[in-house]
Order: C-alpha cells, then structure tokens, then sequence
C-alpha cells in the first residue's frame, strides 16, 4: 500500500472559486423561486443540462461518448490507453422541488478534476472519466438510479427503456425525444469508480467533521400499492357499509410510520407519493394508489420490515373491504464499498488536513450499481440543516472545494497504483 509520504503530487489543490462557479452556472437551469432547481429526467431542462455538461468537457479536452441509457462518460486520456478507466461521477436529474448540489455537485466536482490536471500539466497513467447517470432521482420515471443499474446489468436495456412516467412516455421515447439515445457500447471495464455529494443528512454538521469517509449504504425497498374501495356519495352512503379506500390508506401510512419507528435505530420507512380517485369532495374514494419506501443498514431488519408491511397491508385491506394489490418494485441490500477504495479516500482526506469520520450513505446513490462492476467509493460533505430533496438545500464553498481535494487524490491514488 502507498504512503502517504509516495503520494506524488500531495500538495495539488483543485480550483475552488471555478468549482462554484460552475455549480452556480449549472444550478441557472431549472432555477426555482425558492433557489432550488427542478430538471426532471429527460426533459427539456435536463437536456440544457446535459449540452453545458457536454460542452464544458470538450472545451476540457476530453471525448464524450453517450450510450443507449443516455449516460454520458467524458473521458481525458491515460498514458496507457490499455487501462481501465477512473471514473467519478453522478447525475443532473433533479426532484421536482429539488436543491443545487444533489447530483450536480458529484458530476462537476469530477469535471473540475480534469481542469485542475489540465492546469498542472499532469498525465496519468489510467485514463479518467466523468460519468452523468440517467435517471437517478426516480422522480419522474421509476425505479431510482436505472441508468447506472442497466450499466450495471442490474436491468436490462429493454426494461431500462419501458420505464414510463405518469403520462404513459417512456425512458427510450424520451432520450429520443432530446437528442441522448446513443450509440456507445453499453458497459465497459472501470477501474474503481468514486462518487462525491452531499450527504443529505446531518451527521457531518451535527459532529462538526467536513468530509464523511462513506463506509457503504443502506438497504432498500420501494413498493407501489393500490387499495380498492368503492367510490359512492358521501352524504348518502351509511358509515358501516363504506368501502373508503383512503381510510384504509390512512391506515397504512400510519403502519409504514410506526413499523420505521419500530426498527431504530436505522430504520426509516416513507410513504412519499398519495393518489386519490375520484379525488372530489362529495365521493368516497373508491381507490387509492400510494408508495412506500423502506431502508436500514441491516438486511435482517429490512426483511422483517418486509414482513410486518405485509401484515399490516392485509389487515387493513381485510378490516375495510378492500382490495388490495402489493408490488415490490426495486430493492437491493446494504452494501459495504471496496477496501481499497475506501482507504484511498481516507489517505487524501488526511493528506488534505480535513476533519473526517466514517458514515454510513442513508440514501440510494449510483455507486451501489457501481459496486457490482468495480471497487466503488464515496466522499460526503455536510449540508446544511441536513436538508436535502429540497429547494433550499444548502452546502458552503469551502467543503464542496474540500470534497473535491479528497476526490483528486483518491482518482490520482487508484490510477497510478501498479
């Protein structure tokens, strides 16, 4: 293993000032009221994202290439064109009440490491890529994360391409529509593979530390479920013989509550998205369609989290007289990232002379499907408040510069290693 000592170039700094400043240019696209952003996957705005992306990388030097997912790689050249490249990277998607730097601070944190390498002149001997993933939020199609997970192999590209939004228009439609269906090879060998963001949590800030040294994430669950009722008039229909299916979603939303209450610490569980048909105000409703998001550090625990929604779902369906239809939609287990990966990480953080601590990822990010097809780090930075997925979603000039000093030297530690 490397010394700290052998690091080569130990004293590099990226460029602070320019990284903001193009975080600030990005965050022009899809600017909201409140100071957020909202650029859905494969909409307009996200294509406008995507051409600044695009072009600033060229002006950089490197290549870019698009695959059949839209996932963009911007590539600048190693000494030894053989080797597998570094990548770094994340996603310019956003929520539709989303904040600056979930995703974008990932992606151009990487761009501003070419500039920075660029600038001093420095060839490595792998080359370096900077990735912009399809589709990560899952906001407007679902599941999350699915460009990385078709790269992956996790999905296939047909069933990448039949995701739908709500108004019926595909994935494939929409990449077509904007000009980012492309033609590169899908899946090719990397390297090792680091993700910088904001963590999205209040750890760091609450413990006062500018990096988090990620460990490896959480476990995951997404369902989709449908209660049916059925719809009537509410001023004539008697209370013992309805069949109001938001009753019964009531219901369950306290259940999805009460079971993440009940697995702390860790747990979490979330119903984030409500539709209600009819939705008038003098109607039963007679169905009700919700989600619900499960998460823990513990695979055991999420299992049995598995189990009591379950439980509940029939319960509440069998006390209402509804019906009711459950699907599992997306999971995938806790993860631990690669040794390697993870020192190299530690070794620049302590190289930088920023304060760290190890921390565990609460949220989905690409680098889980990283992780099944190269050794695969992360490097958090606090925000503030913890808030994110959020238009006021906040985080200083100085730890994004910090988060990307550490990037630099885990990307320059991974690519010159024998």
């Amino acid at each position: 293993m490397m010394s700290e000592e052998a690091l080569p170039n130990k004293n590099l700094r990226i460029d602070g000032t320019r990284l903001w400043r193009s975080l600030m240019e990005m965050a022009e696209i899809g600017a909201t009221p409140k100071g957020g952003v909202c650029r859905l996957a494969l909409s307009d705005l996200d294509k406008q994202g995507r051409d600044l992306f695009r072009e600033w990388c060229e002006a950089a030097g490197c290549s870019v290439t698009v695959d059949p997912m839209g996932n963009m790689f911007a590539r600048r050249p190693g000494l030894d064109p053989k080797r597998a490249p570094i990548q770094t990277g994340s996603h310019l998607d956003s929520q539709p009440t989303g904040g600056k730097f979930d995703g974008a601070y990932g992606v151009l944190a990487g761009l501003e490491v070419i500039r920075t390498l660029n600038d001093n002149g420095i060839e490595t001997e792998a080359p370096f890529e900077v990735v912009v993933w399809t589709n990560e939020e899952g906001s407007r199609f679902a599941p999350a994360m699915i460009g990385s997970g078709v790269f992956s192999g996790t999905f296939s590209l047909e069933e990448g391409h039949g995701k739908q939004d709500k108004d019926g228009k595909t994935i494939g439609g929409e990449l077509t529509r904007i000009g980012y269906l492309g033609t590169a090879p899908l899946g090719h060998p990397v390297g090792a593979y680091f993700e910088a963001h904001i963590e999205q949590g209040p750890i760091l800030e609450a413990d006062s530390k500018q990096i988090g040294i990620v460990s490896g994430v959480q476990g995951q669950i997404w369902y989709e479920i449908t209660l049916t009722g059925q719809e009537s008039h509410a001023g004539t229909t008697p209370m013992p013989v309805r069949r109001d299916a938001l009753v019964g979603a009531a219901g369950l939303i306290e259940a999805v509550n009460r079971i993440g209450q009940a697995h702390n610490p860790g747990g979490c569980g979330t119903v984030g998205m409500l539709q209600v048909h009819p939705n008038s105000r003098n109607v039963i409703p007679g169905k009700v369609f919700l989600t619900v998001d499960f998460r823990h550090p513990s695979d055991q625990a999420l299992a049995l989290m598995d189990q009591e929604i379950r439980a509940e779902s029939r319960a509440i369906a069998d006390k209402h007289s509804l019906d009711l239809d459950l699907q599992k939609i997306w999971s995938f287990p806790a993860l631990e990232f690669d040794r390697d990966c993870v020192a190299a990480v530690t070794r620049a953080t302590t190289q930088c002379g920023y304060s760290n601590r190890a921390i565990v990822s609460g949220a989905g990010h690409d680098a889980v499907y990283l992780s099944k097809v190269a050794p695969t780090g992360m490097i958090f930075i606090p925000c503030a408040d913890g808030i994110s997925h959020n238009e006021i979603e906040s985080a200083t000039p100085e730890d994004a510069e910090a988060g990307c000093n550490v990037l630099l030297h885990a990307m320059l530690a991974m690519a010159d290693r024998d």
